[in-house]
């Protein structure tokens, strides 16, 4: 079979560009898992934050917010967000990271707000004094990331995408502007390719012999806690102003957590560390007086990161029908919206969309590196 694009990787990055492409144009999706979404999508921790990630990736998750809390009509009837509120915190050796941290942002629209003691224990019951100061962002929202998930892969299969699971692509090739995607058991043609494929993008990028980026997988653990404490329904998702922890309330009074590792891996089905979970708890017993009395589930994800930590979608510079969209960091639910819309206007060669019409696309395009062929 002949499609106009072929995308590798059903997760978000994937999904969302079927979605903005189907209407437009034939569009295969191939997931070499049993489902989509079963790696990083699946894991997320599933929030919106404009601060996380730095200013530059602030712009593609604001514009993505305005999608994800009213989405189009058709696409979903009720938002993809409800209100959290995020409070990054510090002590007195942390003054000059929070002045660092609000100054990044200055100028930029969001809205942040310093927080003295008082404001920050009638937000965090038993908050340790040791964490005296903070910063309160009032627009933080969890994403209900597998509704949304589901509602872009609905989206492109309304439009007549097809979906291909188990699908392990083993050998790309381009002639005369065609390519050639075989896998085990099937081979398709396609005009175009996007590579979706998240840790495992510069192998894809490898079969298709186009220059690798240097995306690198790192696990990231998150563990459910049960604590002796009352935890407020009102929480909000809680981060170390230095990026040691954060976490954030689940369902029945539990507490999700995570000691924000980052351990450089190769691309697998991640699994959590002892180590991890133990240090993330330890960090956590040093910020409340919350005992811990279970742990009652834990998992890890792949995050993964181009050389930059800027997400990576565009044309590649040496192949003018390959595509990216990768390396999206722990930021790929939050800016997949706004990335999808960016990628889907260069490949169908159109003005970008209204809502995403202030952004400029270059600094994330793969052509900002010098890429190897291996």
């Amino acid at each position: 079979m002949y499609f106009d694009v072929a995308i590798i990787g059903a997760g978000i990055a994937g999904a969302s560009i079927a979605s903005e492409l189907a209407p437009h144009m034939s569009v295969l999706l191939i997931e070499m898992e049993a489902h989509p979404g079963y790696h990083a999508t699946g894991r997320s921790a599933a929030f919106w934050t404009e601060t996380y990630g730095g200013p530059l990736v602030q712009p593609l998750t604001t514009a993505s917010g305005s999608f994800l809390a009213r989405p189009d009509i058709g696409f979903s009837e009720e938002s993809f967000l409800s209100d959290r509120g995020a409070l990054y915190l510090g002590g007195r050796n942390d003054e000059q990271s929070i002045s660092a941290f609000m100054a990044e942002f200055e100028g930029s629209g969001v809205t942040l707000e310093r927080l003295d003691p008082p404001a920050l224990n009638a937000r965090i019951p038993k908050l340790k004094s040791a964490w005296d100061r903070g910063v309160w962002e009032p627009q933080c929202a969890d994403i209900d990331v597998a509704r949304l998930h589901a509602a872009y892969l609905r989206n492109a299969k309304r439009h007549g995408a097809m979906l291909s699971c188990r699908t392990t692509v083993d050998h790309l090739s381009c002639n005369n502007g065609t390519w050639t995607i075989g896998s085990s058991d099937a081979e398709w043609k396609a005009a175009r390719i996007v590579n979706a494929a998240g840790a495992w993008a510069d192998e894809v990028a490898k079969i298709a012999g186009v220059g690798v980026i240097g995306i690198k997988p790192f696990r990231r653990t998150i563990a459910r806690l049960r604590v002796d404490a009352e935890v407020p329904e009102e929480l909000p998702l809680v981060l170390d102003i230095n990026g040691s922890f954060y976490f954030k309330p689940d369902t029945g009074g539990r507490i999700w957590l995570s000691p924000h590792d980052e351990t450089e891996s190769l691309p697998c089905d991640a699994a959590p560390e002892e180590i991890d979970i133990a240090t993330a708890i330890d960090r956590f017993q040093q910020v409340v007086a919350w005992p811990v009395l279970a742990v009652e589930h834990s998992w890890a994800g792949l995050r993964s990161f181009a050389p930059d930590r800027l997400p990576v979608f565009g044309v590649d510079p040496n192949a003018p029908t390959f595509f990216w969209s990768a390396g999206q960091g722990g930021f790929g639910i939050q800016t997949a919206a706004a990335v999808a819309k960016l990628l889907a206007a260069q490949i169908l060669e159109a003005p970008q969309d209204v809502s995403v019409s202030k952004i400029d696309p270059a600094p994330y395009g793969p052509g900002r590196f010098a890429q190897k062929s291996i």
